[in-house]
């Protein structure tokens, strides 16, 4: 069967092609190199939420499910592949409601408590501290941990902070040593609570940048380990957060901004399957309308922090539908398919045009929950198209952008007005020049002629029907196959199909 689909989407590419394409013009300017990307805008999120943690990724090491430790074996082995560079955790409004004493000790002595903010179920706390942190170690990630700043004191965010990473005598080092970490971890980045605006606090803007001075004063780790504190800031267009918090959070290494992709209205959001193609163009719409989010974002941070020293980090974004029938109310649970690995390659190729301020981005979420790298269904696993594109972007992490230009062609239906293809271009460490194209339109190819000379091979990701998605009767419906450049009055070209991603290396 995994054949048979293969050869179908290899058969459908010239077929696509072969349709009335549209021309698109692209001039890359390698002479203006920019920022370097941050792999840190591959980042990914983890919170106690549905099946993201339990069954996702812990299953406990007496499962029938193959695992290290306790640690799924193949959702390590997937995460591992796409270079994961930097996991936050416990949330997200878990966060803070979060004792981190609940997560520490022996787990069958660890108290049961109410998971309020998703699903009202009991949450054992049988992945804690150490299961994260060691969690980051086994991926090669590193920690992004956020500390309750809702309902405890700033007092308990130093406690827990120094039991991570104190290497001392001190009763908290003992403690972890106690339960079985001597050594201790890094912890990179540290988020001084979350969502302050809405379920960490609703609180007053003024109120929260007083809480933010508050808490990072205590939020400490050995100096040498040069951790990160990260302000709650803004979401979508309501900017008076991040207004106040640059003019009187204090000090602080970075701001966060949270903005979730939907193709209607949050309380109306639509489904992630069998949608019209009004829904299709709406959804890519909104995406791109993270662009206009990060330019006035940074705009604001420029009046107070003009030689760019604070980082934006887009610390929650993806698309958010309604909830797949059938599953556990307030699991967040729904299938991936071809239009979210779209909504991810324009948010990644967005965040490429803008790494002087953008410094770390964490998809939601990693597992299960929303727009999810990995679904599974006891021991079976699927890597959705959302994964796929993360895959097929590794070479972008740390690479250097260069400015794209995308000229010609155009997709309408009905409100939506967008371009026929997106484009990121940037020099990777290898030395190699990565093209990402990304052919917005569900129906009519691209004939994309760029200024560059040479050859280019890499691949692409698209499909049949706008929702094309793998399941777990048919995991690979949908993933990434050979794709390569031509040339065109000796440009090279690109002959990109409807509604596909692609990713080539120029040479």
């Amino acid at each position: 069967m995994r054949r048979i689909l293969l050869s179908l989407v290899l058969l459908m590419l010239p077929a696509l092609a072969m349709a009335q394409s549209v021309n698109v013009s692209v001039n890359v300017d390698t002479s203006k190199p920019g920022a370097e990307i941050s792999r840190h805008i591959y980042g990914q999120f983890v919170e106690h939420l549905g099946r993201g943690i339990y069954e996702g990724i812990w299953v406990g090491a007496n499962s029938k499910i193959p695992n290290i430790r306790g640690y799924r074996s193949d959702v390590v082995a997937a995460l591992k592949n796409i270079k994961v560079p930097v996991m936050r955790w416990p949330g997200g409004c878990f966060a803070d409601l979060y004792d981190w004493r609940d997560g520490i000790g022996p787990r069958a002595k660890r108290p049961v408590r109410v998971n309020v903010h998703w699903g009202g179920v009991t949450e054992d706390n049988s992945f804690g501290t150490h299961e994260f942190l060691n969690l980051a170690e086994l991926v090669g990630a590193e920690a992004y941990v956020s500390i309750n700043v809702g309902t405890l004191t700033p007092y308990d965010a130093s406690q827990w902070l120094e039991y991570m990473t104190s290497d001392s005598k001190s009763s908290l080092a003992n403690e972890r040593r106690r339960n079985g970490r001597d050594k201790p971890w890094k912890v990179k980045f540290v988020g001084i609570g979350n969502e302050t605006w809405g379920c960490g606090g609703n609180m007053r803007p003024e109120y929260a940048a007083d809480i933010q001075r508050r808490y990072a004063t205590f939020a400490n780790t050995p100096r040498d380990m040069g951790t990160l504190k990260i302000a709650s800031g803004s979401h979508d267009d309501n900017y008076e957060f991040a207004e106040v918090m640059m003019k009187n959070g204090g000090r602080f290494d970075g701001l966060s901004v949270h903005y979730y992709t939907v193709p209607r209205v949050f309380r109306d959001k639509g489904a992630a399957t069998g949608f019209p193609e009004a829904e299709w163009a709406s959804t890519l719409g909104h995406a791109r309308h993270v662009e206009t989010i990060v330019t006035k974002t940074a705009e604001i941070m420029d009046k107070y922090d003009p030689a760019r020293k604070i980082g934006l980090y887009f610390d929650e974004w993806g698309t958010w539908y309604d909830q797949e029938p059938g599953s556990t109310p307030g699991f967040l649970y729904q299938q991936n398919t071809l239009r979210d690995a779209e909504v991810a390659a324009l948010h990644l190729n967005i965040f490429h045009r803008h790494t002087d301020r953008v410094k770390m981005a964490n998809i939601a979420q990693m597992i299960n929950v929303l727009q999810a790298m990995i679904l599974t269904d006891k021991e079976k696993m699927v890597l959705t198209p959302t994964y796929h594109v993360f895959e097929m972007y590794v070479p972008f992490q740390g690479a250097t952008p260069y400015p794209a230009s995308v000229s010609g062609g155009g997709y309408r239906n009905g409100d939506s007005n967008l371009p026929s293809v997106d484009v990121s271009a940037a020099r990777g460490k290898d030395g190699k020049l990565y093209l990402s194209l990304v052919n917005l339109d569900p129906n009519r190819p691209a004939h994309v002629v760029t200024n560059l000379s040479g050859t280019a091979k890499g691949r692409i990701l698209t499909g049949a029907a706008m929702d094309t998605r793998n399941t777990f009767a048919a995991p690979h419906a949908i993933r990434p196959v050979p794709f390569s450049g031509s040339s065109d009055n000796g440009k090279l070209a690109f002959d990109l199909p409807a509604k596909a991603v692609a990713v080539v290396a120029v040479e």
